[in-house]
């Protein structure tokens, strides 16, 4: 059941749309004001923006958007964005639905996965017929979205266009990059190694990209209370197959992960970002090279190298 606070954010979102569809946007004269959902999204949109748009992520580093609730402040955003960008595929919950009507509305709203081929997309049996929304976790993936935001982009800006769309191959080649990257990374990583034992269930693009077999203690849900006999479960299949480490989410309850790890013997590994990436100019160093956890290409390094690091011991 929806609680009274969720029906209040619905209420005023709606109200706000309303007001927003029924007003005439006004011409921007500046840069265009560009609002965006997850980290991933937002890091994208400065990359390939640059100083043409002005960029307001309504999450920030360590938030859930499975369970992200808009605030009043996040209404007066999206009421006066030129632009909107979310994920889709239902990772911003019911968020999407309210993204919809806003587009109908007359708001210009581009989910960025839209343009990903179905084959590429994963349909894990526990996800209940829908698609796996963490697709950044391969990074050739996550490039499809790429020519999404540059088409957006362009539409609204067609004077700038040629701009955008060379931004987005610089782009889509440093994505290429880190992927070959990450590949090499993990080769050092024996095959027996790679097991990715996490809170939630948001690695699979990543274990089918480098060859990890994916553990979510708590399934798809970061709400749902794992139960004892998979508790159990998991325990004993550390035990057997010997796995060194396991590891906490940033955005995500560590408790179980911390009791897995005093009863089974294998170590905390460290955190690695999955709905989130870092704090924005927080440099990490780690296998000979710096890189900023709060952009895409230092997230995948940060996590590459804590897993690598971690399993390979």
């Amino acid at each position: 059941m929806l609680s009274i606070k969720w029906l209040s954010n619905i209420y005023i979102l709606l109200l706000a749309l309303i007001i927003s569809g029924c007003s005439k946007t006004e011409e921007n004269h500046g840069a265009i004001r560009v609002v965006t959902t997850t980290t991933m999204i937002t890091d994208m949109l400065r990359e390939i923006g640059g100083d043409q748009i002005k960029v307001s992520g309504l999450m920030g580093p360590g938030v859930d958007p499975h369970l992200y609730k808009a605030s009043a402040s996040d209404v007066s955003k999206l009421q006066n964005a030129d632009a909107i960008f979310y994920s889709g595929l239902h990772l911003e919950g019911r968020m999407a639905d309210l993204f919809v009507k806003m587009s109908r509305n007359g708001k210009k709203v581009w989910a960025i996965s839209e343009d990903i081929p179905k084959d590429k997309l994963l349909e894990p049996p526990e996800f209940s017929g829908n698609y796996d929304p963490h697709i950044w976790f391969n990074p050739e993936i996550w490039t499809s979205c790429i020519n999404t935001v540059v088409t957006a982009l362009s539409s609204i800006d067609k004077t700038n266009a040629q701009t955008y769309q060379t931004r987005g191959n610089d782009l889509a080649a440093k994505y290429h990059k880190v992927h070959k990257w990450a590949k090499s990374r993990v080769e050092k990583l024996p095959p027996k190694n790679r097991v990715l034992i996490t809170s939630h269930d948001a690695f699979n693009y990543f274990g089918k990209a480098y060859g990890f077999e994916v553990i979510g203690v708590q399934g798809i849900s970061t709400v749902s209370e794992a139960g004892l006999a998979d508790i159990t479960k998991i325990i004993d299949f550390i035990k057997e197959r010997k796995v060194k480490a396991i590891f906490l989410e940033t955005s995500v309850s560590g408790n179980y992960i911390e009791r897995i790890s005093n009863d089974s013997g294998a170590i905390v590994g460290g955190e690695i970002f999955s709905d989130a990436m870092g704090a924005p100019g927080e440099i990490e160093k780690s296998n000979g090279e710096s890189y900023d956890v709060g952009t895409y290409i230092g997230m995948i390094k940060h996590n590459v190298n804590t897993i690598v690091n971690s399993l390979g011991k």
